[in-house]
């Protein structure tokens, strides 16, 4: 057996790299070709690529040789999984009216970390499209100061975002607890997901002279330039295909979507999507904003239509498949995946039966996954209502 060196190996990697993208330029190329003149801008574009090769390859291997050879660690306030306590005080009607992507409201975060209620200066926002809209309760993207969040649990974490129910009632209590049971389930899925925590909140909503108090659950999700630290990894701003992304880590997404019953995401828009760009040059999304799904089955959940695109479903409990097309291996290698860790999904799922306050919920969420599993162990739905659904734009 060979033995290939760390530098031999990240070279061979870069090299595939910009072969693989040199292939979709010629592939491209034949396309036009048919309309122009193929064998000339072949020719220049094969000098071009052949310069930038050759100019670029050593940088690009001694920038991996540099990179970081240890990955990030996930930050204290999310390392404890134990449920936060935490309270906050603002003007719902202000939250709403007046904030944007880069208006915020000054409020203090209250919170218990070992039995002590102590207290950080932070900046809220609303946040989302649908929610922030409709629900009464929008989620919140918080800001904090570097030199604040010292000292605290909150140390490491510039942005994090808060989800609440929609509105307050038992039914979409349980929501928040699908809604967080769905990023849980995909941390057993990928290394790349957003880490979470439960938090109990009370919220001092501000009505003029007066006030009400607010008891309700949610979540915190972390930021994304978290993720990409700890992983190694860098966050990705333009829009990258789906079938330029990782195979695997693309499908794997694909299936997790599937199972949840989720259709309100799009890899190719970001939308309710990120990406993020890894150390061996592997594009790969990471999926959140479940609140659409049919694990959730939110009162005000639609069929989603991403760019306008109408679907063959009517509800979100029913499941289409929004992969696109991939090689019979690369589906048969994520389905034994999922298949593996089928029994951690469920320890994650029966480990979160106490934070419901409707047991019924709870048995329906468990079954609705369950469905998912009854998919994949039958070879002719699996192959009907996944491989035969792959997309092919």
């Amino acid at each position: 057996m060979k033995i290939v060196s760390t530098e031999t190996s990240s070279a061979i990697r870069v090299l595939t790299f910009i072969m693989d993208r040199y292939s979709l330029i010629i592939r491209n190329l034949v396309i036009y070709g048919a309309k122009a003149n193929y064998k000339l801008v072949k020719n220049q574009t094969l000098l071009r690529f052949l310069f930038l090769f050759f100019t670029t390859t050593g940088l690009l291997i001694a920038q991996d040789e540099e990179a970081p050879k240890e990955t990030g660690e996930t930050t204290v306030l999310f390392q404890e999984q134990a449920i936060l306590p935490i309270k906050l005080t603002f003007s719902n009607k202000e939250m709403k009216k007046e904030t944007n992507d880069s208006t915020y409201l000054l409020s203090k975060l209250i919170y218990k970390n070992e039995a002590q209620w102590d207290s950080i200066d932070v900046k809220i926002r609303a946040r989302g499209n649908y929610r922030r809209t409709h629900c009464y309760f929008p989620p919140l993207k918080v800001k904090i100061k570097k030199a604040v969040a010292k000292e605290t649990i909150f140390k490491g974490n510039k942005e994090i975002k808060l989800v609440m129910p929609c509105v307050q009632s038992s039914s979409t209590q349980d929501n928040i607890v699908k809604e967080y049971m769905a990023y849980k389930i995909y941390e057993v899925i990928s290394p790349y997901h957003f880490k979470t925590r439960m938090v109990d909140l009370e919220y001092i909503e501000l009505r003029g002279k007066k006030s009400k108090v607010h008891n309700i659950k949610g979540f915190l999700i972390e930021d994304i330039d978290k993720v990409a630290k700890r992983e190694n990894s860098r966050k990705m701003k333009r829009t990258v295909h789906p079938l330029e992304q990782d195979d695997i880590f693309a499908t794997q997404n694909d299936f997790f979507q599937y199972m949840i019953g989720n259709t309100d995401y799009s890899t190719a828009y970001q939308h309710n999507q990120k990406l993020v760009f890894t150390a061996d040059y592997k594009t790969v999304p990471l999926p959140y904003d479940f609140d659409m799904s049919g694990l959730v089955d939110a009162s005000y959940a639609v069929v989603s239509q991403v760019q306008g695109e109408v679907l063959s479903i009517e509800s979100v409990t029913d499941r289409l498949y929004r992969g696109f097309e991939r090689d019979e291996a690369v589906f048969q290698a994520v389905r034994k995946h999922y298949l593996d860790n089928k029994d951690r999904v469920f320890e994650v799922i029966d480990g979160l039966k106490p934070q419901f306050d409707n047991e019924k919920e709870f048995e329906i969420a468990r079954n609705f996954i369950d469905g998912f599993y009854k998919v994949l162990i039958d070879n002719n739905k699996f192959k009907n209502e996944i491989v035969r659904k792959g997309r092919i734009k």
